[in-house]
């Protein structure tokens, strides 16, 4: 009866400091004896504070819908002139003197309460209760600054909890049930992140609990693992990072397959058409090693990041996922409509009507689906990728206005000549295509370099190899020619070498069979 009030004469005066204190001193005397008691206290706090904030709040409204005195006066003077100084309307002037100082000593508060149970094991329940509430005040409230503020203060005291790992009552994450109760909070700290639209707070939350999983001694329930990994598809989205993008929407695709009753098959099909889509606007080829080296060692250290995140041993690649598209059953999964632009994009050879036959998708079935369309735009880069690497492989040169008819893409993403012509240099830029563009006469001519040091990272199909492809592996075809020639010509001594390699082979068995007696 004391404590509460202690509590309620300083909610009354908004006497926060006192109300730390008294707090402070309460939690010295009953830790030992009895902590659930200071659960019931902080409980009794916090209705108090959030009711005059609810009380504040039906304070102002009144104040704002009060009855005006000419009804054909939109606003007063008065009020014209203060909004045309400050910006700010009569709601907001009324919010900010009425309800702003509640909702200010509400978030002290709840920053007070964290600050006060931190790394005692006696309060970690009610430490992670006070954290979801102070995460549910920044979201009602939308408060995003204090909701930074508020992530921060959270990870300082994940990252504390091994300062203090000597003192007494301290807390252990190797316990199961104390790492579940973090692993909740900060699951519960991504989603709102992702729901307030706040990237780089989702990208560090999902770092938090990467970290935690690694802790973990018990699996990770697959739910919590496909809600992670379906958040890692948005940051990997508003990173504009399409290799990830595709790789965590796979990673996703294969925690939500195994939990065909939980998610549903109209959920499987939206990932399993994600998955498709997301992995062909890869952008197929890989700037040589020459061109971009100090940027891709800049990006080296993300990668590593990124990949970690996902939980794989390597960093992904268009072949990889290319292959693991094939592999699996998402080609039966995806919608009939979009099953087409596998074969037409990877795995057919037709550069003359390439971007004819995948018009009517991308008109009929991207462009009109709002969680298609975003692949809009990089699918047709790579088609255009695709129709260059074909044409090189058939002509020595073409007319720029000849690629200009060949590549018409449907609205929203038609291409411009001077849009293409962009597309074209920039990519001969950074050592994407070998060709050169010959203003005078209007032509596109495909160099045949042999040194070229440019790999495609999906091949597709191909007519030919290139004179590139073909000095790589020049050394290769030498030896296997001569070793067939060697056959033919000389058959006896081929017969006495594989004789001495059997005998050796035998040599070599007995020995180990001795050795390991």
């Amino acid at each position: 009866p004391v404590v509460k009030k202690l509590i309620v004469l300083s909610i009354a005066q908004r006497a926060g400091k006192q109300l730390k204190e008294g707090l402070t001193q309460y939690r010295n005397i009953v830790q030992h004896t009895s902590p659930d008691s200071l659960g019931n206290v902080v409980e009794f706090m916090l209705e108090g504070i959030t009711e005059r904030v609810n009380e504040a709040q039906r304070t102002a409204e009144q104040v704002t819908d009060k009855k005006v005195d000419d009804l054909d006066e939109a606003e007063s003077p008065e009020d014209l002139i203060l909004s045309s100084v400050s910006g700010e309307q009569t709601r907001d002037r009324t919010d900010r003197a009425l309800v702003t100082p509640w909702l200010k000593f509400l978030w002290e508060a709840y920053r007070n309460l964290l600050e006060l149970l931190r790394n005692n094991s006696r309060f970690e329940a009610l430490y992670q209760k006070i954290s979801n509430k102070a995460i549910d005040f920044c979201k009602i409230y939308e408060r995003k600054t204090e909701f930074r503020r508020l992530c921060e203060l959270l990870r300082n005291h994940l990252q504390a909890i091994a300062k203090y790992s000597h003192q007494q009552n301290p807390i252990k994450l190797s316990n199961p049930e104390t790492l579940q109760l973090f692993l909740d909070t900060h699951f519960h700290q991504l989603n709102t992140a992702t729901e307030m639209e706040l990237w780089q707070e989702s990208y560090r939350s999902i770092e938090d609990i990467h970290n935690l999983i690694q802790q973990s001694k018990r699996p990770i329930k697959p739910q919590a693992m496909a809600n992670y990994f379906e958040k890692l598809t948005r940051i990997m989205y508003v990173a504009k990072n399409p290799l990830f993008l595709a790789a965590a929407w796979h990673r996703y695709y294969n925690y939500i397959a195994r939990q065909t009753k939980i998610f549903g098959e109209e959920e499987l099909q939206r990932v399993a058409n994600n998955v498709l889509l997301s992995t062909l606007a890869v952008p197929i080829i890989k700037p040589s090693s020459r061109v971009l080296s100090a940027a891709a060692k800049e990006n080296k250290h993300r990668t590593q990041r990124f990949t970690n995140l996902l939980f794989l041993n390597q960093a992904p690649t268009r072949v990889s996922l290319i292959s693991g598209l094939a592999s699996s059953e998402i080609l039966v999964r995806v919608r009939p409509e979009l099953r087409p632009l596998y074969d037409l994009v990877e795995e057919q050879f037709h550069p003359l009507s390439i971007c004819k036959k995948l018009a009517p998708v991308l008109e009929t079935q991207i462009a009109t689906n709002s969680d298609d369309a975003k692949y809009g735009t990089l699918l047709c880069n790579v088609i255009l990728t695709r129709l260059l690497q074909q044409l090189s492989q058939v002509y020595t040169s073409v007319q720029l206005d000849f690629i200009f008819r060949l590549a018409r893409f449907p609205e929203p993403y038609s291409m411009s000549a001077s849009d293409i012509e962009r597309f074209i240099m920039n990519g001969a830029r950074r050592g994407e295509f070998q060709l050169r563009i010959d203003h005078q006469s209007r032509s596109v001519v495909f160099d045949t370099d042999p040194f070229d040091g440019s790999q495609s990272s999906s091949n597709g199909a191909q007519l030919q190899p290139s004179p590139s492809d073909l000095m790589r592996s020049q050394l290769s075809s030498l030896v296997i020619c001569l070793s067939n020639a060697q056959r033919v010509a000389c058959p006896d001594y081929v017969a006495r070498k594989q004789a001495e390699k059997a005998g050796a082979m035998a040599n070599a068995l007995q020995k180990m069979s001795q050795e390991h007696r």
